[in-house]
């Protein structure tokens, strides 16, 4: 196999890898967005609060949900991080492989 064809295979592989991560990133924000929702509703709430646990709701304090989703909160905005720091690395070996190909695309075959 060629520079340029192995290039390209790592380009189409490097924006597979984009897309997993952009989906995955988005799917934690949406996580992180009805986390915050659920805890701006706790804090309105003075009724009593209940936690789905498998099929079944139980019983908890406001004290007790409310830690429980701040540290849920903390994983998720962790996981976010890291993910954008992924996102970041494989957007910089995206742009390098489309600039090796670039120039290892001969002048005469690029329309010149």
């Amino acid at each position: 196999m060629s520079e340029l064809e192995d290039t390209i295979g790592q380009l189409q592989l490097q924006n597979q890898q984009l897309q997993t991560v952009l989906i995955q990133k988005q799917t934690l924000l949406i996580q992180s967005k009805e986390i915050e929702k659920a805890l701006e509703e706790i804090e309105k709430s003075e009724d009593d609060i209940y936690k789905s646990v498998g099929p079944i709701l139980i019983k908890t304090t406001k004290a007790d949900i409310k830690k429980e989703l701040e540290e849920s909160k903390e994983e998720t905005d962790v996981k976010l991080k890291s993910l954008e720091l992924h996102e970041k690395r494989i957007k910089t070996n995206i742009k390098g492989n489309q600039e090796k190909i670039q120039k290892l695309v001969p002048k005469s075959s690029q329309g010149g």
